[in-house]
């Protein structure tokens, strides 16, 4: 059942109080605490089995209160937030002082975005303050994009979940760091690099590495229990069969171009030709093959560009530290 206003004043009064609200985005569901209360935003951590040093987002109510999080606004930060916010889009600053060292890894950078889910604003706003909220997952695994996600993920770990249905985006947000003279996308997200570079007027850098720790950088992550395997689109359905013949419960992600092929294998998923659409279900067709009893995943890399770039970074993420091919 869809959260009520009820819930969601409920759920204010659970972070007020100290604990951890599962909230709908249109991202992933996540995890959340009172921004400023450094034993909650810990909690996470311990709930998830997060590493402390990994820093989390800072979720706000609207672009207006970016000031009261960092310490400075660059102009391309203000750019950003007023044409993408709400929106999948998160940006790095200098830590102001409500943001607990806790919150960021121990960073004097913090990473704040406003969501763009009714239930989310309307949290934010009940609650007012700021809500730190990683995905509502173990560290490292699938991320949730429904509520059930969550409460087969973290069970009685939070303390209320707000059901806001599924995820329209389905990848978490477009990380940007703005403290450096050039703006730089340490993660890619829901919004496009092509989007960003519109806006601003000028290249967008996508550094392979950073000295900025966000969160998604770990080399396995949003990871199913079995194993993902990369090929090129055109060796999907060899890998696939001779990874079945050799006594694997193997799950195929076929691409649109094979869509219609016959292959044996226990399970296929035919991805849709939209990449928004392949996006907004990458999670829940790896959390199917799981559910599927499938050990090990065959897939491609999408064409990198729009939001096939955030999806080919979550599925090498998702295969981990192996070489492609």
């Amino acid at each position: 059942m869809k959260a009520t206003a009820t819930d969601i004043e409920s759920a204010a009064d659970v972070l007020r109080a100290g604990g951890l609200v599962a909230l709908p985005t249109e991202t992933v569901y996540g995890l959340g605490a009172n921004a400023e209360d450094p034993a909650a935003v810990m909690r996470i951590f311990e709930v998830k089995g997060r590493p402390p040093s990994h820093p989390l987002i800072v979720h706000i109510a609207a672009a207006d209160q970016l000031d009261d999080w960092v310490e400075e606004v660059p102009p391309a930060a203000r750019l950003l937030a007023d044409h993408f916010w709400p929106g999948p889009l998160t940006l790095v600053l200098r830590r102001g002082r409500r943001v607990p060292l806790e919150a960021t890894g121990g960073l004097e950078t913090v990473a704040v975005r406003v969501p763009d889910h009714p239930v989310a604003l309307a949290l934010l706003s009940a609650f007012g303050g700021g809500v730190t909220a990683p995905s509502a997952n173990r560290f490292g695994s699938v991320s949730p994009t429904t509520a059930d996600d969550v409460r087969v993920e973290l069970g009685d770990g939070v303390d209320l979940v707000l059901d806001g249905g599924r995820c329209e985006v389905g990848v978490e947000s477009t990380i940007v760091d703005v403290t450096g003279e050039i703006p730089a996308v340490l993660r890619p997200g829901g919004v496009t690099l092509e989007d960003l570079q519109a806006v601003l007027g000028h290249a967008v850098a996508v550094p392979s590495t950073s000295g900025v720790r966000v969160p998604g950088q770990h080399p396995s992550h949003y990871a199913p229990r079995a194993r993902v395997v990369l090929v090129e689109p055109e060796d999907v359905v060899a890998e696939a069969e001779l990874a079945q013949a050799q006594g694997h419960r193997v799950g195929v992600f076929l691409p649109p171009s094979l869509v219609g092929a016959a292959v044996k294998a226990h399970a296929v998923v035919a991805l849709p030709g939209s990449q928004a659409a392949y996006a907004q279900g990458l999670y829940g067709f790896l959390r199917e093959l799981d559910q599927q009893g499938c050990d090990l995943i065959v897939a491609s890399l999408p064409v990198e560009e729009g939001m096939g770039l955030a999806i080919a970074n979550r599925l090498r993420r998702a295969a981990g530290p192996r070489p492609v091919g």
